[in-house]
């Protein structure tokens, strides 16, 4: 995982603002001692706290330019990637994903309504931890026990994003995203692993109705109408021809309907303008259904 730069952020209402002073504590004045050590940690608490209401500040003032989306599953990857990068000392680096998990999702929801909607068959909830982990404990949340019904409150708008089930041969959701532009693949969960003993460990997808931003890591998925007869061999091996360098392969036949659907996943990013979409001699139609950020100690 390579490192990436470490932009200089600033409050836009006082462009001339310094961060605040660490306190006279945690700069090892009288901290001799149990006493001493506790009041260090109360004066670290404090400076945290200002920091995390300037930077609640410069969320209302990206909210007032007016920006497509206030999720950026993208961004938020590279963020978490970033502080992983440059972390040290003894302090978990799980710690550093789930407190800034919690963050994330707080200013998110400063932004406008923010609501999920999880497609959880799952008999321990195992799909609703796995969004109450990537999107915070506080953000509203619906359950469904299908697909269908989570996609439907995306449609609607009555959800923000939906969190569903891999796609696999039976579970066919993406069938559904393959019909409709406007819904886009956009993120992978979990982001981060290896897992501890007792975090879920199911793999999903979160769709929205908007096109996944660019984390500097990513995988997409490609959406394709073809003939019945393709084999796996087959499209695998026209998607290598094209440029594509493909992952995995869900293969849907439709019997009696003299066609199948796949979905492919591939290293980096496509979009629909992506001219390899137009070099598949195997296919109907290929279409891009989005992407994610590739997780934290991978997929």
């Amino acid at each position: 995982m390579s490192s990436l730069t470490r932009p200089t952020e600033t409050n836009p209402t006082t462009p001339d603002a310094k961060e605040p002073a660490p306190p006279a504590h945690w700069r090892g004045e009288d901290s001799n001692g149990l006493a001493g050590l506790r009041a260090t940690l109360d004066g670290i608490d404090d400076h945290i706290h200002d920091l995390l209401i300037e930077r609640g500040r410069v969320v209302e003032e990206v909210a007032k330019t007016g920006k497509r989306a206030a999720l950026r599953p993208g961004r938020e990857a590279s963020i978490i990637r970033r502080l992983l990068a440059r972390h040290s000392g003894s302090l978990p680096p799980q710690a550093i994903i789930r407190i800034w998990r919690e963050l994330l999702a707080a200013t998110t929801g400063m932004q406008g309504g923010f609501t999920l909607a999880v497609c959880d068959p799952h008999p321990g909830g195992a799909y609703t931890q796995l969004a109450r982990e990537q999107y915070g404990s506080l953000t509203p949340l619906r359950v469904h026990g299908g697909a269908a019904q989570a996609i439907a409150e995306l449609s609607a708008g009555r959800a923000s994003v939906a969190i569903l089930p891999m796609p696999s041969e039976n579970e066919t959701w993406w069938l559904t995203a393959l019909r409709h532009p406007d819904i886009h693949i956009v993120a992978r969960l979990p982001f981060w692993a290896p897992r501890p003993e007792g975090a879920p460990t199911v793999q999903a997808l979160v769709v929205a109705r908007f096109p996944p931003d660019a984390s500097g890591y990513d995988r997409s998925f490609v959406g394709l109408e073809l003939d019945e007869g393709v084999s796996r061999a087959r499209l695998t091996a026209d998607m290598t021809a094209a440029g594509f360098a493909p992952r995995t392969v869900v293969l849907r036949r439709e019997r009696g309907a003299g066609l199948a659907h796949a979905l492919v996943e591939v290293e980096g990013r496509v979009s629909d303008d992506d001219q390899r979409l137009h070099r598949l001699s195997a296919t109907r139609r290929a279409v891009a259904l989005g992407g994610y950020a590739v997780p934290v100690g991978g997929p």
